[in-house]
């Protein structure tokens, strides 16, 4: 019975990702991150999740940073939730404005009142908190709505209203691998981040023109985030979160971060292909 157990967890502990840099090319990568914040004033932190690997860069990556609007994504997939089980609706009428209406108005332009009103529709924040745990999403907390936050006294180390770098990447990846959502809400969800119009110095910044990026921006006052997806030359996403506090120009230090990303993957793939090819 005993032998049996073990089976089972090494078993259990073989699916999941390698939420580590097991690369040498990679682990270059991190360090690089790594000497890249360290001239920064503030704290950074950064997770970039490989959804093809499960291979995982970070730095910082399980400190509390505040979500802010980044929250905003899983307000959205928990409505999109509650309409694949006939809860609700897309055409729901709620405080003036369907539901469509609201969920684009809080991805798009991040609007904090669509927001408010999507979640006390759901039941407040203690019920989201509710549904991530379910899903098996931990060091994510939701404590309090948009308004209240922004009219709370601000503390930038306040625990309530955080994620972990590493907790975002969590989300995204369930987000992305449809356990979540199903493929229909997924691909609605995805498009709409995919029109993100607020922080556009920051992920997409730097990066190619014409790289395709699903984001969602976060700002207060002294702090900066955007996580989201950005998907590669050869087709691999990564989802990624960068959070800034304190410190100087920080949109700036966010797209600096997401082109090393960007470049330290595509080169690690395209050295990986080429020691395949060559091989005998």
């Amino acid at each position: 019975m005993r032998l049996f157990a073990v089976l089972c967890w090494l078993l259990a502990f073989a699916a999941q990702p390698a939420w580590a840099a097991s690369s040498p090319l990679l682990q270059s990568l991190e360090r690089q991150l790594a000497w890249r914040i360290s001239s920064e004033r503030g704290d950074v932190g950064i997770a970039a999740l490989d959804l093809r690997s499960g291979e995982l860069v970070g730095v910082n990556a399980d400190e509390a940073f505040p979500m802010a609007s980044t929250v905003k994504i899983a307000v959205a997939a928990n409505y999109l939730a509650q309409v694949e089980h006939g809860r609700r609706s897309l055409d729901d009428r709620i405080g003036g404005r369907s539901a469509a209406r609201l969920i684009e108005a809080m991805i798009v332009r991040s609007d904090n009142h669509a927001t408010d009103v999507l979640m006390r529709d759901l039941g407040g924040p203690k019920l989201l908190q509710t549904w991530l745990e379910q899903n098996g999403i931990h060091g994510l907390r939701v404590d309090r709505n948009i308004d209240q936050l922004l009219r709370s006294r601000r503390d930038l180390r306040d625990v309530r209203d955080s994620t972990t770098p590493r907790a975002m990447v969590e989300l995204l990846r369930q987000l992305d691998s449809g356990r979540l959502l199903r493929p229909h809400s997924r691909s609605y969800l995805l498009g709409l981040m995919g029109r993100c119009v607020t922080g556009r110095n920051r992920i997409r910044g730097l990066l190619p023109a014409g790289t395709p990026v699903e984001n969602k921006t976060g700002t207060l006052s002294g702090f900066t985030a955007d996580v989201g997806f950005i998907t590669l030359p050869d087709g691999r996403r990564v989802a990624v979160a960068f959070f800034a506090r304190g410190g100087t120009n920080r949109p700036r230090t966010i797209a600096e971060a997401a082109r090393a990303i960007y470049d330290g993957f595509v080169y690690a793939w395209r050295s990986s292909f080429a020691a395949a090819y060559s091989s005998p």
